[in-house]
């Protein structure tokens, strides 16, 4: 029994606004689309949760196993995990947890978007205009309104000698908020050429 049918009397569906609608009532494609849809979700569902599970146990797997490791040494790690790549003693198999923090700016970073136009402003009248198409790709924001914090922290790479453009990377970099970290468990197979290829749990890639 699905969960709508557990919700609802017998012989009747609930509709998009909360109604309630007797069985006999309903085109039998919109009953046949409905039961499709039920299945599918509950397919989803059940695979959402064992792949959850997979990555619960899997970190708390390799977790053990690094600490295990480091007890042959004397040594009780603790703090911040960081990123591991164990190998299969052959080589074809490879699993990497990786973990990426979660980066934000305050409000410094309008102070280093100010002394970078001002930095442009000089540098491109009449002349060459890449510079500032890097930069304003840099701070444009997507569609959720999130800015390309890749982009801006490659500004920071740059080799440009100018006192505002050192002052404008020293914003960004004090700017920069850690919000929080997220890990990653990937499982890797090498193929005949020696390349690893992940083994990818991404729906969207199979």
């Amino acid at each position: 029994m699905s969960q709508a049918e557990s919700i609802n009397p017998a012989g009747y569906m609930r509709d998009g606004c909360g109604n309630l609608i007797d069985r006999k009532n309903v085109r039998d494609i919109d009953l046949a689309r409905n039961d499709l849809v039920l299945e599918l979700a509950t397919k989803a569902e059940d695979l959402h949760e064992r792949l959850a599970a997979f990555k619960a146990s899997t970190l708390g797997d390799i977790d053990s196993f690094v600490e295990l490791s480091a007890e042959r040494y004397g040594v009780k790690l603790g703090g911040k995990k960081g990123n591991v790549t164990l190998d299969s003693f052959d080589g074809t198999y490879r699993v990497e947890r990786q973990v990426a923090e979660h980066i934000t700016f305050d409000e410094g970073l309008q102070a280093a978007k100010a002394l970078i136009d001002e930095c442009l402003r000089e540098w491109t009248q009449g002349g060459n205009a890449n510079v500032r198409t890097l930069v304003d790709h840099a701070f444009r924001v997507d569609k959720k309104g999130k800015l390309n914090t890749g982009a801006i922290l490659g500004l920071r790479r740059l080799k440009i000698e100018d006192e505002r453009w050192g002052r404008a990377m020293t914003a960004i970099s004090e700017s920069i908020k850690v919000m929080g970290t997220c890990m990653y468990v990937r499982v890797y197979r090498r193929d005949e050429n020696g390349r690893y290829n992940l083994i990818s749990l991404d729906i969207a890639s199979l």
